[in-house]
């Protein structure tokens, strides 16, 4: 059967870099506009076969088994030149990249016989948000691929493997590609660039370097999403990825070209995980866990440019946090958010317990067998046996530890877990666990742009954000509904945003416990026929959520409805009116609240911020523009130094002379001609400025969640 399409396969990166490596220089350089116009042409998918018409004589046949192009072998062209025609190598840039790690940690793996020989399982890499999680899931859980997300094997405390001469050659390859990647900016950054990364990447997979050779992938990814103007592209991603890889081959070259063979755990450039940290691995292990009894917390959902689906979390007997996932890859971005909302009702792949992920967010499941990672992740094997059992309520233990945890315990924890490698990071150190009061949208920041605010005890005013912007999921408009009641008291769950005033992006919320009557002060006990009152008082919001609820809300995935707010007669008669006015705004738009005054917000729009940006906006201008941009504008950069020194980051200016110095210095000819360089002296100086921005960004953030550490103590 054959139908039009306008989705192309997938493609191995290794694929891409053959490909193009068979092009000659003339060819190379017409491979950029010739992708453009194949990617306008029409796509015909038969089976497993797409066919594109690259005109009246010419065809290509991408074979593509399961949606990706595994081979060479698979992509051929109709016309003279084939196989080295630019037709070819065109169809492999526009087709999307795909990483067979992050393929097979996609599909979870029932397999008994895998489960017992290796003791793997591989379940959807969709944590962090973030991711994002990347992508996590978060990490920017919501807007980085899934395979962008680092592999790292936990330390075991066994002496790695020492440095083999085919290590040193790929890692050097790998940072030169990385570093003309740099040096080129996203503008420079063609197919054939890409493809040179990939290449590199390819090498530093075989020679077992898998953490790396995902953060190229990742990169590449995302250079491609910046050159077509995709919506979910953002340049701090890709700032942060092209940091992450230059920083890993940096460490590598360190390690790998000045240790001792015999010893390479000597060096002093070696992170605690050891050299297998920054090696990373290409599966994620998973370790017998047991029994575990399971009590179900939330689930979130997971939007990314190439994944889609949820993620449930959940809290065992001894109060620590796993997740379960449900992503799958979707061939159309339209069709992203309602796979994700779908994906909720689908059963938790854990034995043979019929229950759906909304399902398991508030009841429970009693497992034997359990396999589990060192990020908390459940595995998925035929030996898993899991029947369902009851939950727990958030204000019940074993839950309710969680929220047990001063707040400024848990920043410094999710500060302190942005340093490690994903795949070794706790379940749900970037998770905040608070209990705050509603104070209603109001401006907020440098821009006033209306947030909604809360106060989470001690005076400090925290901004709650969506958690995924996208129009399909529910964040956007529970937000808006949630402005409209100031004074709500809440148990939320939320994941950090690094940014130097307090923020969170909401994932969850729950009605917090039931508060005793305060005592009568005439009497040191009340009498057993008087009333004891429990919860808000009338005059005061509340959550009123069925029972089936069990008191809380997956803010992602479930819609609020007015009915579900109890609000004070003022204000639900102020909304009713506010709705049937002609120019009411939008149900998901946050508007300043009708308060007259929001309590703990005076000062959120005024109070002076560190110029950090006057640092990171030449970082990323260097990836957007490469090193060309930098070299000009120097009054401009001069008088950005002058502020920082002003601002106290004497620090912050030095480097960004020396990134500025070092874009300009480039060496020339007799007639005056740039010379082509390494960019080794460039690469240095931009990968200082962008970690110094990282610490100071860390720095400001954890300053600004102090504020009321002593009110929390």
């Amino acid at each position: 059967m054959t139908a039009s399409t306008t989705q192309w396969p997938a493609v191995r990166p290794e694929v891409v870099a053959e490909v193009v490596a068979g092009l000659s220089a003339r060819l190379q350089k017409r491979l950029d506009g010739a992708a453009a116009k194949l990617a306008d042409r029409p796509v015909e998918r038969t089976g497993d076969d797409w066919r594109i018409a690259v005109d009246e004589e010419t065809e290509l046949l991408l074979h593509a088994p399961g949606g990706v192009v595994g081979d060479p072998a698979g992509v051929r062209c109709g016309c003279l030149l084939a196989p080295a025609c630019v037709h070819r190598a065109a169809a492999v840039t526009v087709c999307r990249l795909t990483d067979a790690d992050a393929d097979a940690d996609a599909d979870i793996d029932t397999d008994a016989e895998t489960d017992a020989a290796d003791g793997d399982s591989t379940a959807a890499d969709a944590a962090d948000p973030a991711a994002a999680a990347e992508a996590a899931v978060a990490g920017d859980p919501g807007s980085a691929p899934v395979q962008a997300r680092r592999r790292a094997a936990p330390s075991t405390g066994e002496p790695a493997d020492p440095p083999s001469p085919a290590e040193r050659a790929a890692v050097h390859h790998l940072h030169h590609a990385a570093a003309a990647v740099l040096a080129a900016g996203v503008g420079g950054t063609g197919a054939v660039l890409q493809a040179e990364l990939l290449r590199a990447a390819h090498r530093a997979r075989l020679a077992g370097l898998h953490r790396p050779a995902a953060a190229a992938v990742a990169v590449v990814t995302r250079v491609r999403a910046a050159r077509s103007g995709e919506p979910d592209h953002r340049l701090a991603d890709l700032a942060a990825g092209l940091r992450e890889l230059l920083d890993l081959t940096t460490a590598l070259t360190a390690v790998l070209t000045t240790a001792p063979a015999t010893s390479p755990a000597t060096s002093p450039a070696l992170p605690p995980g050891g050299l297998a940290e920054l090696r990373g691995s290409a599966r994620q292990a998973y370790h017998e866990a047991g029994g575990l009894r399971l009590y179900g917390l939330f689930t979130e959902p997971v939007l990314t440019a190439t994944h889609a689906g949820v993620l449930t979390w959940a809290v065992d007997a001894g109060g620590r946090l796993s997740t379960v996932a449900e992503v799958m890859p979707h061939a159309d971005a339209t069709a992203a958010a309602p796979q994700a909302v779908g994906a909720a009702n689908r059963a938790v792949r854990l034995g043979d317990a019929m229950l759906g992920h909304g399902e398991f967010s508030r009841a429970g499941l009693a497992v034997q067998g359990a396999t589990r990672s060192a990020n908390g992740r459940l595995g998925a094997g035929a030996s898993v046996r899991a029947v369902r059992a009851a939950g727990a309520a958030w204000t019940a233990e074993p839950l309710a530890a969680l929220w047990a945890e001063p707040p400024a315990a848990q920043v410094e924890r999710a500060l302190s877990a942005t340093a490690v490698p994903y795949e070794s990071r706790p379940a749900g150190s970037d998770l905040l666990f608070l209990d705050v009061t509603l104070l209603g949208a109001a401006p907020y920041g440098p821009a006033g742009v209306p947030q909604l605010l809360a106060d989470c005890g001690g005076g400090l005013v925290v901004a709650l954000r969506a958690a995924h912007d996208h129009p399909g999921l529910a964040f956007r408009g529970n937000l808006a509904l949630l402005a409209t009641a100031p004074g709500l008291r809440l148990r939320v769950i939320g994941r950090l945003e690094r940014a130097a005033r307090p923020e969170l992006h909401l994932l969850a919320i729950g009605t917090l416990p039931a508060e005793p009557a305060p005592s009568d002060v005439q009497s040191a006990e009340p009498t057993p026929t008087e009333p004891t009152p429990a919860g808000p008082t009338p005059a005061e919001p509340a959550l009123a959520l069925a029972a089936t609820r069990s008191g809380r809300v997956n803010l992602g995935l479930e819609r609020l409805q007015t009915a579900d707010l109890v609000l004070p007669a003022l204000r639900a008669d102020a909304l009713r009116a506010d709705a049937l006015r002609a120019d009411a705004p939008r149900a998901d738009a946050l508007t300043p609240s009708a308060a007259p005054d929001l309590p703990g917000t005076a000062g959120t729009s005024e109070a002076p911020e560190a110029p950090v940006h006057l640092l990171t906006r030449r970082v990323e201008q260097a990836v957007t523009g490469g090193r060309q941009a930098l070299g000009l504008g120097a009054g401009t950069a001069d008088g950005d130094a002058t502020r920082l020194r002003s601002a106290g980051l004497a620090t912050g200016a030095v480097l960004l002379d020396a990134l500025r110095a070092s874009a300009a210095d480039q060496p020339r000819d007799v007639f005056g001609r740039v010379v082509a360089d390494d960019h080794e002296a460039f690469t240095a100086a931009w990968l200082a400025a962008a970690c110094y921005g990282e610490e100071l960004a860390t720095a400001l953030c954890a300053a600004a969640w102090a504020a009321g550490e002593e009110t929390w103590s």
